[in-house]
């Protein structure tokens, strides 16, 4: 799987993000995206459940950068060390092209 970066401030501290792009574990697993994701395949979701059973649904649609201004990184490691296990081990982040800003952190 190809590995990516995210790297925030927040209060004047800076952070790098690494992980996945959602985008590419979902090609990967066959999932429609960009010209092919039309009609039905829109319908389609993901359910992201957190190990302490915390879900959460995202349309395909907003998990495809060719459909809105941003990505979304399934982060892995922070400051180049593993996400802490209690949050299970990975975390969620957009990266808008514009800007970048931190949705949860690990």
């Amino acid at each position: 799987m190809p590995r990516a970066s995210v790297r925030t401030t927040n209060n004047g501290m800076e952070t790098v993000y690494e992980g996945a792009w959602v985008h590419e574990v979902l090609k990967r697993a066959g999932v429609p995206q960009g010209n092919e994701l039309r009609g039905k395949a829109l319908a389609g979701y993901v359910l992201a459940e957190a190990q302490d059973g915390y879900q959460v649904v995202f349309s395909l649609g907003e998990l495809d950068p060719s459909f809105i201004d941003n990505e979304i990184l399934l982060a892995d490691n922070r400051a180049r060390q593993p996400c802490s296990a209690r949050r299970a081990g990975s975390d969620w982040w957009y990266r808008r092209t514009s800007q970048e800003r931190a949705r949860s952190e690990c």
